[in-house]
């Protein structure tokens, strides 16, 4: 008897935008042969936390090049599995922002004073965990490192939640007219959220984890939502 394959809700998403994972690529070879360069990492671990003060996870969306990587290159072939519900839970999240700074901190500890080794402990840390990315992409979906991601988590808690947003901030607004029917939206969302759920909230969707990508609005097939 023919097993029928049960079909993913999640899938790839196309869209246009620039190959910043060239960028990971260079530093990632470069590093390996010159270890100071491994120093540049500090812009992709300050940058995405200082851009959600105002902006939420948009760096996560738009500019990281790793997240760059799992969007245009992994997703392609990527099973788009559910991602685990634990490795969202708060308590993962703050085991593994300890975890990932405790064990930077001691590799930096004992390479203070050469920069080259100081350049190597940043390296290790951006090919290591980009390694493990690269595994759930394949095993799971593109983004499930992103979704407990440290930088990513401090991202998301330094997001504004409520209140006076800054004219920068963006998200995604849901018209009332939107049914839920279709769930197009959670279908191509690479965090997997549910935009669908601010419909009709004059607030948008306010989901810290949301990454500001877009490609939900573009997906919609009554384009009812806007960023």
């Amino acid at each position: 008897m023919t097993q029928i394959k049960k079909k993913t809700f999640h899938k790839h998403f196309y869209t246009k935008g620039k190959p910043l994972y060239l960028i990971l690529f260079t530093y990632l070879i470069l590093g390996w042969f010159f270890p100071v360069i491994g120093l540049v990492a500090l812009i992709c671990m300050l940058a995405p936390v200082l851009m959600a003060i105002k902006k939420g996870r948009f760096w996560c969306g738009n500019y990281c090049p790793r997240g760059n990587m799992f969007d245009r290159l992994l997703s392609k072939y990527s099973p788009h599995k559910p991602i685990p519900n634990f490795v969202r839970t708060s308590g993962f999240r703050i085991f593994m922002v300890v975890f990932i700074f405790m064990v930077f901190g001691i590799q930096l500890y004992y390479a203070w004073g050469d920069w080259n080794a100081v350049g190597k402990v940043f390296w290790n840390i951006v090919a290591v965990t980009t390694l493990v990315g690269v595994i759930l992409a394949f095993v799971f979906a593109p983004r499930s490192w992103c979704s407990f991601c440290p930088m990513g988590t401090l991202s998301a808690w330094a997001t504004p939640k409520k209140g006076n947003f800054s004219d920068g901030f963006k998200r995604v607004k849901v018209e009332n007219s939107c049914q839920m029917k279709c769930k197009s939206c959670a279908r191509v969302c690479p965090m997997q959220l549910t935009p669908y759920d601010s419909r009709g909230d004059e607030a948008g969707y306010l989901n810290p984890d949301c990454i500001k990508c877009g490609k939900c609005t573009l997906a919609c097939p009554t384009k009812i939502m806007k960023l």
